[in-house]
């Protein structure tokens, strides 16, 4: 049979041996056709975008749940490869980070407990007061509300709720699914976390197998800048939140504002979410401080949380995050903007670990050379700086 090397036809070639261009081609402007190549390469990455976002959603129940366990798991690592370094076995320096968090999560659980049952009958008091001087002020003028009009809100508001029962039960077997799906939610943030700190490098290099061979040298390297990131992120968030949740408590015992140690938990969870969350938290701090002690401490409470803001944004975030997370504050605003219309709290909180990663990956694996060495394994194992997980 013969040789047939290709079934293609051959361009033709002018006579200086280049190829030709066809007519139609050199009628369209070259400014055209560069658009237009840009044009149809960003249809396919925003189609394949979309195709991901959309599972994403779908999948939802489980994307989450891994995602948490992802941090968790930047948060673990490296005290788990440093008592390792120390001769541990790998499996009780896995367990003590467990049961480290486990206590930590317990001990916060067990102090906010029992600072609302010690406050609570002193709250009560300080909401009765509060509510009496609140139908005080609408009975006075401008307002001209008298306590009967208020009766009469309060009534057609409870003959709205009879009449709404059905509605009202469905969002409570709606919460009853929701508390199932937490479970298994955390089913999944337990098992992945186990797992990827025991089997991270092997997990990694399985990955890294399912792409061609010659893109495998850029996506370890890729890798190992993602997880060095994730590490460095997380770390900086925890220091971050800690010193946000230490300010408003501090201040909150001085000025006597009830409820001192929960508004502290709600600002430290809110600090996960740069520039926005820890305002956003700071602000029930402040309707505390309105409602329970007057609008003098108030005013007072919302100096503390924007002095601890100026404290994270000009010193905490510039001095600890150095050169590892290099994501400009505009890029930070705009994903957590879009996380937040994407899916929410869930969007905002994902949306700058997110964007960091991706970005070092990205960089890195642009910056690669083929006479760069590559890394053996990823994520990077304990012997390096940044901590890691290894098999």
């Amino acid at each position: 049979m013969p040789n047939i090397r290709s079934t293609r036809r051959p361009k033709p070639i002018d006579r200086a041996g280049r190829a030709a261009v066809d007519p139609a081609d050199e009628a369209v402007p070259i400014g055209m056709r560069v658009a237009g190549a840009f044009s149809w390469r960003l249809l396919v990455v925003g189609a394949a975008l979309a195709v991901v976002v959309a599972l994403v959603v779908l999948l939802q129940d489980i994307v989450v749940p891994f995602l948490v366990a992802l941090l968790l798991c930047a948060l673990l690592a490296p005290m788990s490869a440093f008592l390792q370094r120390h001769r541990w076995p790998k499996w009780l320096a896995v367990l003590s980070c467990f049961v480290a968090i486990v206590l930590v999560i317990g001990a916060i659980a067990l102090v906010v407990t029992a600072q609302i049952r010690y406050d609570l009958p002193s709250l009560e008091q300080r909401l009765h007061h509060t509510v009496r001087s609140l139908q005080s002020l609408l009975d006075s003028q401008p307002f001209g509300i008298t306590a009967s009009e208020l009766n009469r809100w309060v009534s057609e508001g409870t003959s709205y709720l009879q009449s709404h029962a059905s509605s009202i039960l469905s969002g409570f077997q709606e919460a009853g699914s929701g508390a199932v799906h937490a479970l298994e939610g955390l089913f999944i943030i337990v098992f992945t976390t186990l797992f990827v700190l025991i089997d991270g490098q092997r997990i990694w290099a399985w990955v890294v197998r399912l792409f061609p061979r010659r893109a495998h040298p850029r996506l370890e390297i890729a890798g190992q800048a993602g997880w060095k990131t994730l590490t460095s992120f997380i770390r900086v968030q925890l220091v971050v939140a800690v010193t946000d949740a230490l300010g408003v408590v501090i201040g909150a015992l001085v000025l006597q504002v009830p409820l001192a140690i929960p508004i502290g938990v709600i600002v430290f969870l809110g600090a996960f979410v740069p520039v926005v969350g820890a305002i956003v938290a700071g602000t029930v701090a402040v309707l505390v401080a309105l409602v329970f002690n007057g609008w003098v401490p108030a005013l007072v409470m919302l100096g503390i949380v924007v002095l601890v803001q100026q404290l994270e944004s000009h010193v905490l975030h510039p001095f600890l995050t150095g050169s590892a997370v290099k994501v400009h504050p505009l890029g930070v605003v705009l994903g957590v903007t879009a996380g937040t219309t994407i899916a929410g709290v869930v969007g905002a909180f994902f949306a700058v670990p997110f964007i960091a990663t991706v970005n070092s990956m990205v960089t890195a694996a642009a910056a690669w050379r083929p006479e760069d060495s590559a890394p053996s394994a990823l994520p990077a194992g304990p012997n390096t700086d940044h901590g890691g997980v290894q098999s």
